[in-house]
Formats: structure tokens, C-alpha cells, sequence
């Protein structure tokens, strides 16, 4: 049987390893044009190549989520080599998390920029094309640190609700039939989120959870696949995974 992801294009941010590269490599498996975007442009061309070897297909670009230009970048890589653009997944994110009497106020700018700007920045490019397409859908990575507020995790939660609070507004500003928006909130993941925390004790913390319980990234791909496989008609608003013995 046919998959309906079969000929969608699909940008993803942050798809140089963990989500992202799973999000890709499923996706690419199921028939989907993947637009590989991460800052390290050599892991995302092995990965490409990797795609591309399996008989799908893939192209990569250069992406900083927190410079508008790029996003722009990506989504016309996108339309330039396939002709349209059918979702973005804006997956890329930091967790610079610890106490706020730490006042790591660069960490905070970070986690902005990165996590709210940047999700941001991709609306911003991909939006225009949806329109003039009539069709399109917003994924988004945010995550359980949101609807769960634990110590030293507020800031980091703080920009992850914040991008579920535009999603929201955004659906209900987008209610005639062209976009679609998902969001999908993972609890711990085994993946390299962990490497932006500078904190050394939270950060290994942070590590043997992922390790001894975490959910294997492929998981919440399926999950993005799950939302975006859907009939156009009917929109996953969002979608809650996490390992069954986290709490």
C-alpha cells in the first residue's frame, strides 16, 4: 500500500542528528522529498548521501535557525528543486536549563533565539509559499517541559510554551483550509540535546535519564509522520509522547 506522504516535499530543521534525522530518514522511506537543514553541513550531506543510496531522495542546506536569511534559504531550496514546499518541520532547539538564580542571561538569549525566533523565522518563510500554494503544514518540536513545570527547566519551558501559544493563535487565525499546524511535545529523548546544557552536573543528570529510559528518536518521528500522513482535511493539533515510566 501506498504511503500519502509518497511525493510531499519536506524541510526539516535540526536534521543533522536525534528527531530531525530520524524525522528525515522515516519520511524519506515513506516517499517524501526531504530538505535536510543543520548547521553542520558535512553530517547533513552523509546523511543525504545515506537517503539517496536507499533509492530516495534528499538535497541539504546550510542552516542557522536564529538568522531569518537562512530559513528563507531552506524553503527556497525547497520550491527551487521540487517545485513547492509541502511541510516545514522546525525541529532545531537548545536547552541551556539550570536554576534562574544562576542568571545565565546568554543562555536565556539563546534559547530564544534558537527556540522561539527561530520557529519563528520559519513561519515567516514558509507561510507565503503555503498561501500561494492553498495547502501546507507547520510541525513543530516542542516538548513536555511545557506542561510539566520542573526546577531548574523554566526558561527552557518558558520558550517552548511560548511557541505552543503561537501555533495555537495561528491555527485559529487559519481556519479556511490551507495550513495545518502540529505540535508535538516529547518527553525525554535519546538524542543531543543534552550537549547545549553548560551546566556539567544538570547536564549528566540530563544524560543518564535519556540513557537509562529515553525514547528512541525514531519514535517521535513516527509520530511527525503520524500527524503529517493525515487527509488535508483533518489536523493532529498536537501530540503528547513520552517513555511510560517518565513522570
Amino acid at each position: 500500500m501506498s504511503s500519502t506522504i509518497t511525493g510531499k516535499v519536506v524541510a526539516i530543521t535540526g536534521a543533522s542528528s536525534g528527531i530531525g534525522e530520524a524525522t528525515a530518514r522515516l519520511l524519506a522511506d515513506r516517499g517524501a522529498a526531504v530538505v535536510l537543514g543543520a548547521r553542520r553541513l558535512e553530517r547533513l550531506d552523509e546523511i543525504a548521501h545515506s537517503i539517496r543510496a536507499a533509492g530516495a531522495t534528499a538535497v541539504t542546506c546550510a542552516v542557522d535557525v536564529t538568522r531569518r536569511e537562512d530559513l528563507e534559504r531552506l524553503v527556497a531550496t525547497a520550491v527551487e528543486e521540487f517545485g513547492r514546499l509541502d511541510v516545514l518541520v522546525s525541529n532545531a532547539g537548545i536547552s541551556k536549563i539550570g536554576p534562574i538564580a544562576d542568571l545565565d542571561v546568554d543562555g536565556w538569549s539563546a534559547m530564544i533565539d534558537v527556540n522561539m525566533r527561530g520557529v519563528l523565522y520559519g513561519i515567516a518563510a514558509a507561510l507565503p509559499v503555503f498561501r500561494r500554494q492553498r495547502h501546507g503544514h507547520l510541525v513543530t518540536t516542542v516538548s513536555t517541559a511545557g506542561l510539566k513545570i520542573v526546577p531548574n527547566q523554566a526558561v527552557y519551558a518558558g520558550t517552548k510554551n511560548a511557541v505552543r501559544t503561537l501555533l495555537e493563535g495561528l491555527r485559529q487565525e487559519s481556519t479556511d483550509g490551507v495550513l495545518r499546524t502540529t505540535s508535538v511535545s516529547p518527553g525525554f529523548v535519546r538524542t543531543e540535546l543534552d550537549g547545549s546544557i553548560d551546566d556539567a552536573d544538570v547536564r549528566a543528570q540530563i544524560r543518564r535519564s535519556m540513557d537509562e529510559f529515553g525514547l528512541p528518536p525514531e519514535a517521535v518521528a513516527s509520530a511527525i509522520a503520524f500527524a503529517i500522513e493525515q487527509p488535508h482535511d483533518v489536523e493532529i493539533g498536537d501530540i503528547t509522547l513520552r517513555p511510560t515510566v517518565q513522570s
